[in-house]
């Protein structure tokens, strides 16, 4: 009886080791995600994830449906719908450069810069991973069939400084990410709905010009006729001897669009519209603490804006670039094809993105 009582004490010893085997903790964690990183550098790594995006940086929240791809060593392609006005932006990486693309108004920018690299994008896995890799306090819990990091952001945006990422317990894959201001307060969240590594793509799924004339095909369908220039030919433009429309649509007039935010102790200056500009232009100029203007405009030119070197600020809702130093300037397009340009020499790069995020909720009066 003695001798059953100690196999049966030894046995339930044994289970209860193996039991505790299967329950991973951070640092095993952290050495998988080193794993992955370090395949996704491989020949043959790539990603493909789907899902939803809020930003709550506004008046009120703005909803995204993003699709993030990715393939070594550094294409990728980022496309952000606008759940209101389901309008579609494409922020693209290939050999040729950063394009940022607007199909539905075939309108793009082409960036010099070397984004990602060493730019936090919280849709993107590598930046997520390096988060997590990054923080030696980093704070760690299982929820259910997710593993979950607390860590510091690493963001442009200096108000952004907290994250929390859940991670699949199978094979790492991101499924939600929040991320927060010092009094805890989120302020952007993604929920990706599918995440695959190992994804494959085709030869031309990170061409700029499939990706301004392809369809809404998941794989980018197929390209659409062309003229001799590149641009796309729509069913309306072509005629029934094949030639086509001399000129497209006019965009027309979209009114003065005016931020909701401005920075404390300071205020409108003036505004001015050029009644004689082709481009629509209107300039508005803030003065006091900070001395800075805001053009807006919308070109008829339906050709790639090719910009300086800079640097590639997220604005959550699309990619802008920051030149210069004294004074510098932010420019992006949104997603009617309206250029902005915020130019100062002493207003903080985390002004500009708050001005940027009150112009893009407003619409021209």
């Amino acid at each position: 009886m003695r001798r059953m009582s100690w196999v049966l004490a030894m046995i339930l010893c044994v289970t209860v080791v193996f039991a505790g085997c299967g329950k991973k903790d951070a640092a095993s964690v952290v050495k998988g995600l080193n794993h992955v990183a370090d395949t996704l550098q491989s020949k043959e790594g790539s990603y493909k994830g789907a899902g939803k995006m809020t930003l709550y940086t506004g008046e009120k929240p703005q909803e995204y449906n993003i699709e993030v791809w990715y393939q070594n060593p550094n294409y990728y392609r980022i496309s952000l719908t606008n759940a209101q006005k389901d309008v579609t932006q494409i922020v693209l990486r290939n050999d040729d450069g950063v394009f940022v693309l607007t199909p539905s108004l075939n309108k793009s920018f082409r960036f010099k810069s070397d984004w990602p690299e060493n730019q936090g994008q919280v849709y993107l896995y590598q930046t997520l991973v390096q988060g997590i890799l990054n923080d030696n306090s980093r704070q760690f819990a299982i929820d259910k069939d997710s593993y979950v990091f607390d860590v510091a952001a690493n963001y442009h945006s200096q108000s952004l400084v907290r994250q929390k990422i859940w991670l699949s317990k199978e094979n790492y894959a991101p499924k939600q990410v929040q991320v927060s201001d010092a009094e805890a307060h989120v302020m952007v969240e993604v929920k990706f709905s599918d995440f695959k590594f190992d994804a494959k793509f085709e030869k031309d799924s990170f061409d700029m010009k499939r990706n301004m004339t392809a369809s809404d095909d998941p794989t980018l369908g197929m390209v659409s006729q062309v003229d001799e220039n590149g641009n796309p030919i729509s069913a309306d433009d072509q005629h029934a001897d094949g030639s086509t429309a001399a000129a497209s649509q006019e965009l027309g007039d979209f009114g003065t669009i005016i931020p909701v935010y401005v920075p404390e102790g300071v205020e409108n200056k003036d505004v001015n519209k050029m009644e004689e500009s082709s481009n629509h232009t209107v300039i508005l100029r803030y003065d006091g603490t900070y001395q800075y203007t805001i053009m807006e405009s919308r070109s008829q030119d339906k050709s790639v804006s090719s910009l300086a070197s800079g640097t590639v600020i997220d604005l959550g809702f699309t990619s802008g670039l920051l030149i210069g130093d004294e004074p510098k300037t932010l420019t992006w397009m949104n997603d009617e094809g309206i250029e902005f340009r915020i130019t100062s020499s002493n207003l903080p790069v985390e002004e500009m993105t708050k001005i940027a995020v009150s112009l893009q909720e407003q619409t021209g009066k």
